[in-house]
Parts: structure tokens; sequence; C-alpha cells
């Protein structure tokens, strides 16, 4: 570990084998589910570097691609990755701009390997009020790659935890004021029903890079019992290595589930 105030992250300096060989050895207990990743970094992995921010924001979008490919290889069910929020809309034009034509370029470029490496591409987050081309992209994507059966990539993108729970409410609200359901049938398992992950399982991890302790409003209300780990590493420079010591730390927690 490192001092002062990386004493707080788990930067891993400590190499693991690969996957096959963790298992082999017994040191990893099971592969998680699904694991959730906040993407935090790229401008200031760009600005460590004096280069353009969009160049840091290209790099993340191409190092999404590496570790997605990982895990499919590896045999994760769920990847679910914050690209952006409905806050980034108060970033600068320019800045904004870059990520919309980032996302339309990496659904329509990679929408092809992912479909020949059985990779389905779900896009969580308010697309209709995108761009009529980036939304066409992202159906587009979506409807290719539906019927894959490797690795779900949820791509989390205008999306807010805070929105989700809104839109969840208000479905629920017009089924009861149209009489389909009664407030008394208000469960658990009916919000999930309502979120933009339904059907996708809780995350068993949640990584977060680039120093920040926070959730910055993702998955709200599918994190109550995710495991949490802070890597101290701009996201273009997290590679396969991290990801595999990040399921090596969650499966030496245990895990109570409020119990």
């Amino acid at each position: 570990m490192g001092k002062g105030r990386d004493h707080m992250y788990y930067c891993f300096s400590k190499p693991c084998p690969h996957v096959t060989l963790l298992r082999r050895n017994n040191c990893m207990e099971k592969l998680p589910q699904h694991i959730a990743i906040i993407m935090d970094g790229n401008r200031r992995w760009a600005k460590a570097k004096t280069i353009d921010p969009k160049l840091g924001h290209k790099e993340g979008a191409k190092n999404l691609e590496n570790i997605a490919r990982f895990a499919n290889s590896i045999g994760l069910k769920y990847l679910t990755v914050y690209a952006f929020s409905t806050e980034n809309w108060k970033r600068t034009e320019d800045e904004v701009g870059t990520l919309m034509k980032l996302l339309q370029h990496y659904l329509d470029d990679f929408s092809k390997r992912a479909d020949t490496e059985n990779i389905r591409i779900n896009i969580l987050g308010d697309i209709d009020v995108l761009d009529k081309a980036i939304s066409d992209s992202i159906y587009k994507v979506m409807e290719r790659t539906k019927n894959n059966t490797g690795l779900m990539l949820n791509v989390a993108f205008n999306y807010g935890g805070r929105a989700e729970l809104i839109h969840a409410f208000k479905n629920i609200s017009k089924d009861i004021i149209e009489k389909n359901i009664q407030i008394e049938e208000i469960t658990e398992q009916l919000i999930n029903e309502n979120l933009y992950t339904k059907g996708i399982p809780e995350p068993d991890i949640m990584i977060r890079t680039s120093r920040e302790l926070r959730t910055s409003g993702f998955l709200l209300w599918q994190m109550a019992y995710t495991e949490f780990i802070f890597v101290n590493k701009h996201w273009p420079d997290f590679n396969n290595q991290d990801l595999l010591n990040a399921i090596e730390e969650c499966n030496k927690r245990k895990r109570n589930f409020g119990t």
C-alpha cells in the first residue's frame, strides 16, 4: 500500500496470476456475476500527460473495450459502466459533443466485434432525449446483440440514480392511477421491475478509479449490499490485472447482506 492518503485505497501492489491460475490454486473462491465500474479520471489522465482532454476520453473508451473483452473471456456475466451522467450535461459544449461522438463511434464500431465475440450491449438511461442519430445507434446495437449469450455490457449513459428512481416511481404511479395495481402491491420486486436494470442482478463489486470515494448517484437502489473497491489509478490506466485483483479482494470479504 502507499503512504499517507493512499492508505485509504486498494492499490493492489502484489500481482496475482491469471484467473485460471487463481481458480487452480483456490485463490479465488468464485467469479462474481456482476461488476459495476465508475470509469473516472479520463481528463486527469490527459492533464497529467499535458495532452488534450479529448484524447483522455478516447483512451478511456478504448480501455472500456479492452476490459469488456477480458471480462467476457473470463466468464463474467454482467459488467455495468458509468459513462455519462445526467449531471455531465453541465460540462462544456465541446466536451459534451466529444462524448456524444465517442459513444456513437463506439457503438457503431465495437458492436460488430461485440456480436462476433458474443457480447450483448445494453444502454441504461434516458435514451430518447439524445440526438436521433445517437439514439438510433443505441437501439440498433441493442437489437443487433440482444441474442448474444456472453457478457452483458451495460453502458450507463445519460444516467442518474435519482432520475432512475423517479422514472420507476412515475411508472408505478401511472399503474396505480390506471388501477392496474394497488398501493399494497408495491414491493422491492416491483420497483426492481421498473428500473433500467430490470432483470439484471445487483452488482457484487463496484470499482471506482481515480482516487474518488463516492458513488456519484450510480445505481443507488441496486448497490445496497455491493462491495466497494477504490483504485488509485485513472481509468485509462486500469488494466486486466486490476480487475482480477479487485475480484480477489472481494472474495476475501465476508458479505453478510444485513444479517
